[in-house]
C-alpha cells in the first residue's frame, strides 16, 4: 500500500493547507511578533455590539499591576432575568508569549459574553520570555480570586465561575484549577480546555519530517513552535541534561493527583502534536473521578480555525465546546448557533 504524501487532512481543510505560512521563530524578535499580531487585530476590529467592557487594575503581592478586562452584556441584551450572571475567566493562547488582545477587543471574551451569556473576564497575564513561569499562572490565579471576591460588584453568581482557555490558555486553565484545589481558593464549576498545552515533555519529541512535495504537513510548524514556547516559558536552565521536572502548576500533566478537580471539557485535534497529552490528561481526570467530556477533531491541526474560520467544521467545533460551557453554567445544553468565539 502506498504511503500517503500528506497527513489525513479533513476534506474541508485541504484547500487551506497552502495558506499555512512557512516556519519562523516567533521568539527571534518577540517584540516584532507582537507588533504584527497587534496590527492584524487593529485591521479587523471586533464586533462589540451587545457588549460593554471595563478595565480593572489588580495589585499583585509585589505591588505591580495586573490588568483584566471585564465584559458584560449590554442592558436589554439576552442576559437572563436580572439575576447575577455566571462568569468565565478567559485565558488567551499564544505560547505563553503573545495572544493578548487590544483593550476591549478580545473576540473570544466578547463572543462568550454575548453568546452564553456570561460576564467574561479576560486576563492580561504576564508574558514570556520576559516573565517566565510562574508569573503568568500566578496572574491567572489572582484574577480568579479577585473575580470571586468582587462577584457582587460585578453582577456575578460566585457559585458559577468557569475557566476557559485554548492552547497555552488551556494549560493555564488546568493549572489554575489545580491551584484552586490545593490552595483552598475559589472553586471553579468547570474547566474548558481547548487544544491544551499541558506537558513540557512535548519539547523533547522529535519534529516530524515535512513533505518534500505537495502541501505542507501542519504538524511540523506546530511542534516547532510549541517546543520553543516551553523553552521560553519555563525557568532558565529547565532543559539542561540534568534538569528537574517542573511542578504541576507549570505542566499540569506532571500532577500526581487529579482528584477533586472541577468537571472538564477537553478538545483535541488529530493532527495536533498536543493531542496525545490532552487525551492522556482527560483519561487521568476520568480515572480520578472527575466528569470529563472529550472531543477529538479528525483531520484538523492545532489552531485550524485561525486559517479556516468560515468552514462548517470550525463553526461546528466552536459551537460544541461553547454549548458544553453553557451547559456547565446554566444546567442546560443549548447550542449557540455560531454566536460564540472560535478562539
Amino acid at each position: 500500500m502506498a504511503v500517503p504524501s500528506v497527513p489525513p487532512v479533513h476534506p474541508e481543510l485541504v484547500p487551506y493547507l497552502t495558506s499555512l505560512p512557512p516556519f519562523a521563530d516567533p521568539y527571534a524578535d518577540i517584540a516584532a511578533t507582537r507588533a504584527r499580531f497587534d496590527a492584524l487585530l487593529a485591521a479587523l476590529p471586533a464586533d462589540r455590539s451587545g457588549v460593554r467592557s471595563k478595565r480593572y487594575v489588580l495589585p499583585r503581592p509585589d505591588g505591580s499591576a495586573l490588568t483584566v478586562e471585564v465584559y458584560h452584556p449590554d442592558p436589554g441584551a439576552e442576559a437572563g432575568d436580572g439575576a447575577p450572571l455566571p462568569a468565565v475567566l478567559h485565558f488567551h493562547g499564544g505560547g505563553y508569549a503573545l495572544g493578548r488582545s487590544l483593550p476591549g477587543e478580545d473576540r473570544t471574551a466578547i463572543a462568550l459574553c454575548r453568546g452564553l451569556p456570561a460576564v467574561t473576564v479576560a486576563v492580561e497575564y504576564r508574558l514570556a520570555p520576559e516573565h517566565r513561569y510562574p508569573a503568568g499562572v500566578e496572574d491567572c490565579y489572582l484574577a480568579l480570586e479577585w473575580t470571586a471576591a468582587h462577584a457582587a460588584e460585578l453582577g456575578i453568581d460566585p457559585e458559577r465561575i468557569a475557566l476557559h482557555g485554548k492552547s497555552a490558555g488551556g494549560g493555564l486553565t488546568a493549572a489554575v484549577s489545580l491551584m484552586a484545589r490545593d490552595r483552598g481558593g475559589p472553586a471553579p464549576v468547570h474547566q474548558s480546555m481547548c487544544i491544551p498545552d499541558l506537558d513540557d515533555r512535548v519539547a523533547d519529541e522529535p519534529v516530524p519530517d515535512g513533505t518534500a512535495d505537495g502541501p505542507p504537513d501542519p504538524r511540523v510548524n506546530s511542534l516547532r513552535t510549541i517546543r520553543l514556547a516551553w523553552r521560553h516559558y519555563l525557568p532558565e536552565g529547565a532543559f539542561t541534561p540534568e534538569r528537574r521536572a517542573p511542578d504541576a502548576y507549570a505542566a499540569p500533566a506532571r500532577a500526581a493527583d487529579l482528584s477533586g478537580l472541577p468537571p472538564a471539557y477537553v478538545l483535541v485535534c488529530d493532527l495536533d502534536p498536543l493531542r496525545d497529552a490532552g487525551l492522556a490528561y482527560a483519561r487521568r481526570l476520568m480515572d480520578a473521578g472527575v466528569p470529563v467530556t472529550v472531543r477529538n477533531v479528525p483531520g484538523a491541526w492545532h489552531g485550524f480555525e485561525l486559517y479556516a474560520p468560515e468552514t462548517g467544521l470550525a463553526r461546528e467545533v466552536t459551537d460544541h465546546w461553547t454549548a458544553h460551557l453553557r451547559a456547565a453554567l446554566y444546567g442546560r445544553f443549548e447550542p449557540c448557533g455560531g454566536r460564540a468565539a472560535a478562539g
